[in-house]
């Protein structure tokens, strides 16, 4: 293991400020923070006599209660029609990238079409190319392999036999977003659409039938939750023990969890209950449209900064249509490490923490933000008061 004894905690992702701040932000990619008020219902439930979540038996009156809770207030909030079931999972969003496939395509020869434009569209292909046959539409800038863009879907490239069209609507590493999903060519609309919406759920709204949405599922320690559970929103019409593979674990099979009513195995008690505090909340806060009005106005604050700073902060998407209201890129002078380490020590130290946490994918040169329902308004002013203040002490440099 490479030496760190002299490292600064900033530089290594540390979550842990010296304290010496009057304010904590937390802008990592995930898990995050869930909004104040949220994280206080949460500690308040734990003063209480009796039994929490935590310890309740799965089937108990109790539970269920909160089971219910929770899927009727999502039903609501999100306006998913009754032909979806609403599922609780355990495994987060990779166990979703074998369970899709296993679940959609029967057998290894199944055509499933992937929209590839991020890293983790690319793992999810990877995945499920151990189980179907995959048809890819790159995403990838042909000069720079980066990924910058959302390919369009065209006739030529849907493969017209495909079980599903896989896609991702906010790539959190690369930092691209749709607002909306797309709309499918005419003779391509018969084909489910498959959303992996880890990142974006419950910040915009969803055509469910406008879009031909099979499968949407997020996993909830971004927006809506604690690690440890994943919500998949399946449409019914895609259940069946004829469709699923033979090879589908029950855990994972989506038919087994239906009729099962969530109840096939454990489920996870207290994180299920948190999405019903987060629901309650998003509701007082005015819903899913005013949500999506804090997203735009949170990810305008940290561009306008990024735009006016005449190249200082560069991010890697140009196309404004484009740019994720989530997860906000953004390197230093072109990528200068001095400057980088510079920027994290000092915001760290000012209470912002997560900006570069250790990844699977090593280390690049851009941070990032990520601006999801625990961050307010008033954070992104924090972090953006911060970077002009950075490029006025550094620009000369």
């Amino acid at each position: 293991m490479k030496n760190i004894e002299n490292v600064h905690p900033a530089l290594l992702g540390s979550l842990t400020t010296p304290g010496t701040s009057e304010k904590f932000i937390n802008f990592s990619p995930g898990p995050t923070s869930l909004p104040t008020a949220v994280e206080e219902e949460i500690a308040a439930g734990f003063q209480k006599s009796g039994l929490t979540s935590l310890a309740l038996s799965h089937r108990s009156p109790e539970f269920l209660s909160i089971l219910d809770h929770a899927i009727t207030s999502m039903r609501r909030i999100m306006a998913i029609p009754d032909d979806y079931e609403i599922l609780f999972a355990h495994g987060g969003g990779h166990g979703q990238f074998a369970a899709v496939p296993l679940n959609l395509c029967h057998d290894k020869s199944d055509i499933a079409t992937y929209v590839v434009n991020g890293t983790w569209t690319k793992r999810a292909a990877g995945e499920a190319e151990k189980y179907c046959t995959i048809n890819e539409i790159d995403g990838r800038d042909p000069e720079t392999g980066m990924y910058t863009s959302f390919p369009e879907l065209t006739e030529e490239n849907i493969d017209p036999e495909s079980k599903y069209i896989y896609m991702c609507s906010n790539e959190t590493v690369n930092g691209i977003e749709l607002f909306r999903l797309p709309v499918l060519p005419e003779s391509r609309k018969h084909i489910p659409l498959v959303v992996d919406a880890s990142s974006d759920f419950t910040t915009k709204p969803v055509n469910w039938h406008g879009n031909n949405v099979g499968v949407l599922f997020a996993c909830a320690s971004k927006n809506i939750g604690h690690p440890g559970l994943t919500v998949a929103i399946v449409r019914k019409d895609l259940l069946g023990e004829d469709k699923a593979s033979p090879l589908c674990p029950g855990v994972f099979n989506y038919t087994i969890n239906a009729e099962a009513e969530n109840l096939w195995n454990t489920a996870a008690t207290f994180n299920i209950e948190v999405v019903g505090f987060l629901m309650d909340w998003l509701e007082r806060e005015g819903g899913v449209v005013e949500n999506e009005r804090r997203s735009i106005a949170k990810s305008k604050i940290l561009y306008d900064v990024i735009d006016n700073s005449n190249g200082f902060y560069g991010t890697p998407v140009d196309n404004h249509a484009l740019r994720s209201r989530m997860n906000i890129p953004f390197n230093i002078d072109g990528g200068n490490e001095k400057l980088t380490n510079e920027f994290l020590i000092e915001s760290w130290n000012k209470g912002m923490v997560g900006l570069r946490t250790l990844t699977p994918f090593g280390v690049g040169e851009y941070l990032r933000a990520s601006l999801y329902n625990g961050v307010t308004e008033d954070d992104a002013v924090y972090l953006a008061d911060f970077m002009k203040e950075f490029v006025h002490k550094n620009k000369a440099k």
